[in-house]
């Protein structure tokens, strides 16, 4: 089965039996990205194709090389460089139970994944394993999966990013209260990408706690780093400055040279698009009145 998120075609399939309601079942949150939805057919080539695969088995030790096991905010992975220049993935969830084996070639455009254990173990396993796959097989393209809250005012679109919990879904939902002509666009992992020199914002089936999967998108008029205060004020960041608050908000793959560039040279050619922000905020509606008066493209 098709789908198309932030322009980019991917394809999931089934080894053994199973289609596209299979999917679905699995991933409810794709729906909306079905190229089946598209306003005019698909011809171009997938940007990854991955394959589930129940008879897919891990490589053994010695024939991989260990990278690190990180902590996602949600999941723990643990990476092995294969000696093709590939990668092995486990994907375990807080529970440390095993949901997913995902096995990708050295640019992620193929690869194959095991999911195991209960519905609810899928769905987590698969659901990872192609944001990992999209996210690294994206990166030479211009494109960012970035761990921000996103919402759209007048046509244009705000990223805002700060470690979970801090609020970046509460200063969109202050936007919604207070400002007109707002929508949510994603609420947890939206795409941004260069496109003629200009950063462009999409909505992704990832959108954490919050459904809201929408194939969706806008200008990028602003990225603003959530901090908070006893006030509301807004700091104007410097490009160094920026590029250090948004980096971390970046999936990569810091030990893979050639991913970690491509970030890195796209987070660069956004901050040269669009402006950043550090917002000093309370978590009073008002503050986000204070926010879109200082970053708010005007009309």
């Amino acid at each position: 089965m098709d789908f198309i998120i932030a322009g980019w075609l991917i394809t999931l399939r089934f080894a053994q039996e199973g289609g596209a309601s299979d999917i679905l079942r699995l991933l409810p949150s794709f729906a909306p990205f079905s190229a089946s939805n598209a306003d005019a057919p698909v011809h171009y080539t997938p940007l990854l194709t991955m394959t589930v695969d129940c008879t897919l088995c891990p490589h053994s030790p010695a024939a991989t090389q260990h990278i690190r096991v990180f902590d996602t905010g949600n999941a723990h992975i643990a990476v092995d460089k294969l000696p093709d220049g590939g990668y092995q993935f486990v994907i375990n969830n807080l529970q440390n139970e095993k949901c997913a084996l995902l096995v990708t070639n050295d640019d992620f455009t193929q690869s194959r994944c095991n999911i195991r254990g209960t519905v609810s173990m899928q769905r987590f396993g698969l659901n990872n394993a192609v944001m990992l796959a999209y996210a690294f097989a994206s990166a030479p393209h211009q494109t960012l999966l970035v761990h921000a809250s996103l919402v759209r005012a007048s046509g244009t679109a705000y990223a805002f990013i700060a470690r979970s919990g801090t609020g970046k879904s509460t200063q969109t939902a202050n936007w919604l209260k207070t400002i007109p002509e707002t929508d949510l666009m994603n609420d947890d992992n939206p795409v941004i990408r260069i496109v003629d020199g200009n950063a462009v914002a999409y909505g992704s089936p990832w959108s954490g706690k919050t459904p809201c999967y929408r194939q969706t998108s806008a200008p990028l008029g602003a990225i603003t780093q959530i901090s908070r205060a006893a006030e509301n004020s807004v700091e104007r960041l410097t490009p160094v400055q920026a590029f250090a608050y948004i980096l971390p908000a970046c999936s990569t793959m810091k030990w893979d040279a050639r991913v970690h560039r491509c970030v890195c040279d796209t987070v660069a050619m956004m901050i040269a698009s669009v402006p950043a922000y550090v917002l000093h905020c309370t978590k009073h509606p008002q503050s986000a009145v204070v926010c879109h008066e200082a970053i708010g493209l005007k009309g």
